[in-house]
């Protein structure tokens, strides 16, 4: 081996692929629910309510067919 060279003995980490978190979740396309959520959320952004419409998008990151999407 040439002086300065290093051999890897670990494979090479994988790279992590996070949502951002500051991006409200898309509704699960034809999932009236996800959509009823979404509008729930988009008035709650609407008139000041950042509570609320935090607690809706991780209703929706919940919702069975939301989670189950490709």
């Amino acid at each position: 081996m040439a002086e300065g060279t290093r051999r890897r003995t670990t494979p090479t980490p994988a790279p992590v692929h996070l949502l951002d978190p500051t991006r409200p979740p898309r509704p699960a396309p034809g999932c009236d629910v996800c959509a009823a959520l979404d509008r729930q959320r988009a008035q709650a952004e609407r008139s000041g309510n950042t509570r609320r419409a935090i607690i809706t998008e991780d209703e929706i990151r919940k919702h069975p067919r939301h989670r189950n999407r490709p």
